[in-house]
């Protein structure tokens, strides 16, 4: 094990253990949860199979992107930003809606998601903006600025469709920012302007009437009925304990965190897979304590809190800041992700849509997930190799020459 570590997945072997075990959940997971899919299909073995094949890819991408230099990520960063900023504006007129969002486009017969290649540009473009800022007065009010405008830029189109990424990617930006020492007046400032916005748009989608909106903003009620739910949830006792068409998934969600008790009913024997939308995607935490119970639903809480706290220690390690901010941010993204979905099928949070980062299924976002661990791999590898004390060559020692007697009379 060692040797392969050090041979072929060079980097933090906690974290490539961590990254494993997680494909492993997820393929064991899957091949509980997508019930309702194997029935719908021709093949019954094909969402599985197909799962499994983007896992595997999935693992190729992190192995080759982890030996690419950071230096050509941070290049060609700004061209993905530009391309994922036109694929998105493209969605918004030519998506394909699935579950009442458009956020797929279907491209020579790929289907993907834009917004998962722009969180990943956004992301590096703003640890490099982030990390040019060498002189407060002079660089941070520059990259700031630029570093908002793309903010707004890409988080403005992805929201249409898809609230919670857009609010999850500004947040994790300003952390980054925050992180990178910007200054707290001027985070102070974008974050009271951001709640300010949030709650004039919800009182203005209060007082309006879906059918007085243009269509684009369909979904800003759609987001607004669902915190109305929760909220009358935990007021009302009663609504806990009626299933309607609108809390199906939620309340599924519970019964099956109810049945998984300490140990759970173990991979193959959920019941609540039949009966939840969404259990091999959104609500697939549900179905992991269902049959892993309480003790499995906690370890993978804690593979996602060793992720966070490992990129925090390549963080500490890195020379330059770029690299350090480039692991924080990446590390976040998957880390607040997957705790917001976990939140959701606990019913700890209104429903939002966001998968569990690598155990969900979801083909671009497994990918992409994929380049952010072999992105943080990679720095933990250059790490390495910075630091590792030159080899030095065995000079051969040459044997003393004996000392004849008339030598040591001499002496």
């Amino acid at each position: 094990m060692e040797n392969l570590f050090s041979k072929y997945l060079k980097g933090d072997p906690i974290l490539w253990i961590v990254f494993f075990v997680m494909c492993i959940i997820s393929a064991i997971e899957m091949y509980s949860a997508s019930s309702t899919l194997a029935y719908g299909a021709d093949n019954y073995a094909g969402p599985m199979l197909r799962h499994v094949g983007f896992l595997f890819g999935g693992a190729i991408i992190a192995i080759v992107v982890h030996l690419i230099p950071v230096r050509y990520i941070r290049m060609t960063a700004y061209l993905v930003l530009l391309l994922s900023a036109l694929l998105l504006v493209w969605v918004l007129f030519r998506g394909v809606s699935e579950n009442g969002a458009s956020r797929w486009l279907v491209i020579m017969g790929i289907k993907f998601q834009p917004s998962e290649f722009a969180k990943l540009s956004v992301i590096i473009v703003a640890a490099d903006m982030i990390s040019r800022i060498r002189d407060a007065k002079k660089d941070e009010w520059k990259y700031f600025r630029n570093t908002l405008i793309m903010l707004a830029i890409i988080c403005t189109l992805i929201l249409f469709d898809n609230f919670s990424t857009a609010f999850i990617l500004f947040m994790v930006v300003v952390i980054m920012m925050f992180i990178g020492r910007v200054s707290l007046l001027k985070l102070g400032v974008l974050v009271g302007g951001l709640l300010l916005t949030i709650v004039l748009c919800f009182a203005l989608v209060k007082t309006v009437p879906e059918k007085s909106m243009p269509k684009m903003f369909d979904r800003a009620y759609t987001w607004v009925g669902r915190i109305d739910r929760f909220k009358t949830e935990k007021k009302d006792e009663k609504s806990k304990y009626t299933i309607t068409d609108e809390n199906r998934q939620v309340q599924h969600g519970r019964i099956a965190i109810a049945r998984g008790g300490a140990v759970g009913v173990f991979p193959g024997n959920s019941i609540e897979r039949d009966y939840l939308p969404q259990a091999y995607s959104d609500f697939i935490y549900a179905i992991i304590v269902e049959e892993m119970g309480l003790f499995g639903g906690i370890f993978v809480i804690l593979l996602y809190l060793v992720l966070l706290f490992r990129a925090g220690r390549i963080a500490t390690k890195c020379a330059t800041v770029f690299p350090a901010l480039l692991v924080i941010g990446l590390s976040l993204m998957i880390v607040i992700q997957a705790f917001i979905s976990m939140s959701v099928a606990t019913s700890l949070g209104p429903v939002t849509g966001q998968p569990l980062p690598l155990i969900s299924r979801g083909g671009t976002s497994i990918l992409i997930t994929c380049i952010y661990f072999g992105i943080i791999f990679g720095v933990n590898r250059q790490i390495k190799e910075e630091y590792q004390p030159p080899i030095e060559e065995d000079i051969p020692i040459e044997p003393e020459e004996e000392l004849s007697v008339v030598d040591l009379e001499n002496l």
